[in-house]
């Protein structure tokens, strides 16, 4: 990969419905019975698009990501009206990374080419596990048939697709998941997103967690389960790029980059995050949560923001560090310095090269070893103190 690119550009688009609510999910996700109303969230969409824009003039918008929620439940044309407001607000790159988010459902499915028609070039599935047993456990509506259809259909209409899949999940092996991620791995083109089962508060299974009624693997068997897959993925061409993200030379989804890079990019729709550039000031953006609510807010303000800070300098160095070392290129020590207007601690690089946890190679660039990935929120604290 080569370095940060200094003119990425990401625009995130937040689709805030689902079908139903998985149980493991902290997302701003809703569940809603009645149709949507789906025009009147285009025309939000593209209000708020172009007051952004106002704010972030000259850009050229290098990835669009349509995230959620589950975007797959769009109808095309409403997709193709997001990227057109895009399109007439900002200038887009010719060789733009147009990702949308899909549920793996038949239902789903059979809307990949309309997607395509529309301007979207790369869809990542949600398929989370191929056995059944697994996805009725996670809350998932599709069987693993379905989902291994759906990337089929996928293989089909895209260039370019990724899935997710989620392991330590309660009472899973070494064994069972190499069997699950070899098979994975036979289906997928470019890229996996391979997520470890993270209990988060105020969900359902945090209580059943709390309650001993939901067991995880321990901390040894999680280890386990992810060196096993940083071993398969690497020997099969798919080394990790990020800590949970994995792709062949070349196929890393570009917007996930800028964010992990520190990059510009703009959040529109229901809960949406930004960081963008005003006045030569990083400001931290974020919308208001409750769909109604925001698309209230739009129709009357002409946006949704509810969150407007300005980052300190300390603050931005911070935000790349903690992002830049979750990748396997690691973070350049001269843009932390430039960023917090002081030099990383040399005493503590040292002391953490010694317990080989980090490595600066000869270029400057820092980065996390492999064995410093598992514990990479110690490193993290450990550099910014």
């Amino acid at each position: 990969m080569s370095a940060a690119d200094a003119s990425a550009f990401g625009v995130y688009v937040h689709w805030p419905f689902c079908l139903s609510k998985c149980p493991y999910c902290d997302f701003n996700s809703h569940v809603r019975h009645a149709a949507i109303d789906e025009e009147r969230f285009a025309r939000a969409f593209a209000r708020e698009i172009a007051t952004t824009a106002e704010r972030t003039p000259g850009r050229t918008v290098s990835s669009i990501f349509l995230g959620g929620g589950t975007p797959s439940l769009m109808q095309p044309q409403t997709v193709g009206a997001v990227l057109d407001a895009i399109g007439r607000n900002w200038r887009v790159a010719r060789d733009v990374e147009v990702t949308l988010e899909a549920n793996p459902t038949s239902v789903e499915a059979t809307r990949f080419h309309g997607y395509r028609a529309a301007g979207v070039n790369r869809v990542s599935l949600g398929v989370q596990a191929l056995d059944d047993v697994s996805l009725k456990a996670l809350g998932r509506m599709h069987s693993a048939r379905e989902a291994l259809d759906a990337v089929a259909i996928a293989r089909s209409a895209f260039d370019r697709y990724s899935f997710d899949l989620i392991y330590a999940r309660p009472g899973q092996t070494v064994d069972g998941w190499t069997r699950e991620l070899r098979r994975a791995i036979a289906e997928a083109a470019e890229h996996l997103s391979l997520y470890q089962l993270t209990i988060e508060p105020e969900t359902p299974f945090a209580g059943l967690h709390a309650a001993g009624k939901l067991v995880i693997p321990d901390d040894t068997n999680a280890r386990a389960l992810y060196d096993v897959t940083q071993e398969i993925c690497a020997t099969a061409g798919l080394p990790a790029y990020e800590i949970s993200n994995h792709a062949r030379p070349g196929a890393e989804c570009r917007h996930n980059l800028v964010y992990w890079r520190g990059d510009e990019y703009a959040g529109v729709g229901p809960g949406a995050h930004g960081r963008i550039d005003v006045g030569g000031t990083r400001r931290a953006t974020a919308t208001e949560k409750r769909p109604e609510t925001w698309l209230m807010r739009v129709e009357q303000l002409g946006h949704g923001v509810v969150i407007d800070d300005a980052l300190t300098h300390e603050e931005r160095a911070d935000e790349y560090l903690l992002m830049g070392l979750r990748l396997r290129e690691g973070i350049d020590p001269e843009r932390y310095r430039t960023l917090a207007g002081r030099a990383l601690d040399q005493d503590r690089i040292e002391l953490l090269r010694n317990e080989g946890a980090i490595t600066v190679d000869g270029d400057g660039r820092l980065r996390v070893t492999q064995e410093g990935f598992p514990v990479l929120d110690a490193v993290v604290a450990d550099l910014a103190a």
